[in-house]
């Protein structure tokens, strides 16, 4: 059985709780081969972003390009891109390529609060990268910025959602975990409403949970499951992570990534 593969597109988190390391924990621990395009280097930890270091937009090229060339991925998640140079680098190589199952993470704003974008890339991502995708995860402060509306209930959480998606043709997971209700997230998709109700757990270790669930969607799509049943996979894996209360100790990272899977794996597509 040929194994299904995936490529996370994104900065890194020389902490390990977010970015590139922590997609990588996920495709691994979903199941899929993962990979990794870098678009940037950070220096950050679970209280906030010191540095950024960018890929070039060439050497950015050559690290898609090599993947594609030799292990083609069954999924793409794009995470962190931080430039304009660099979303049109990722959107060209994606067009190129005629990549499926593009996942995008509308990162623009760190959990600590630090800004992750450059104001002039958001223009150049909403115009080039973010029409690519299958689905767009953002959460609620993102969701406010694409759809322009303000975000107080439920009801607002499905106009965004289907504003955001009607502009970009796409189906659109609004991530419910600042403050609006408990844990639940809303997926609109082919014009309907799904929503996903989640337990609000008390747990410190919420650094990387939304490149987690991204990367965990995007690898049950790999593996041929359709959205709405991905969708509830990845949010059944994160849940069940922050239940275990795993810990490092110091900090406040998470560790999302070592717990049983066998329940998750059980019914596994072949």
């Amino acid at each position: 059985m040929r194994i299904k593969t995936a490529l996370t597109i994104a900065g890194s988190d020389c902490s390990g709780g977010a970015g590139i390391q922590a997609d990588l924990k996920t495709m691994t621990m979903n199941g899929v081969y993962a990979m990794s395009a870098i678009t940037a280097l950070t220096a950050q930890n679970t209280t906030g972003v010191k540095a950024i270091l960018e890929s070039t937009p060439e050497f950015l090229r050559q690290q898609i390009d090599a993947v594609f060339e030799d292990i083609r991925p069954d999924a793409v998640k794009i995470g962190m891109v931080s430039s304009a140079d660099l979303i049109g680098v990722i959107a060209d190589r994606l067009n190129y390529y005629h990549a499926g199952n593009v996942i995008i993470d509308p990162v623009m704003i760190a959990t600590s609060g630090s800004p992750l974008i450059k104001a002039e890339a958001i223009e150049v991502m909403l115009k080039q990268l973010l029409p690519l995708a299958v689905l767009l995860t953002p959460n609620i402060p993102e969701a406010q910025v694409l759809s322009g509306v303000k975000i107080d209930s439920k009801a607002d959480m499905e106009a965004a959602a289907k504003k955001i998606g009607d502009t970009y043709r796409c189906s659109v997971l609004v991530k419910g975990g600042h403050s609006v209700n408990d844990a639940n997230d809303l997926l609109h998709y082919r014009n309907e409403y799904h929503w996903f109700n989640g337990e609000r757990i008390d747990n410190k270790n919420t650094h990387g949970t939304g490149c987690t669930l991204s990367s965990a969607i995007a690898s049950n799509l790999a593996k041929g499951f359709d959205l709405i049943e991905a969708v509830q996979r990845a949010k059944d894996y994160i849940q069940g992570a922050l239940s275990a209360q795993l810990d490092l100790g110091v900090g406040s990272g998470p560790l999302l990534h070592n717990f049983d899977l066998h329940s998750i794996f059980a019914d596994e597509k072949k």
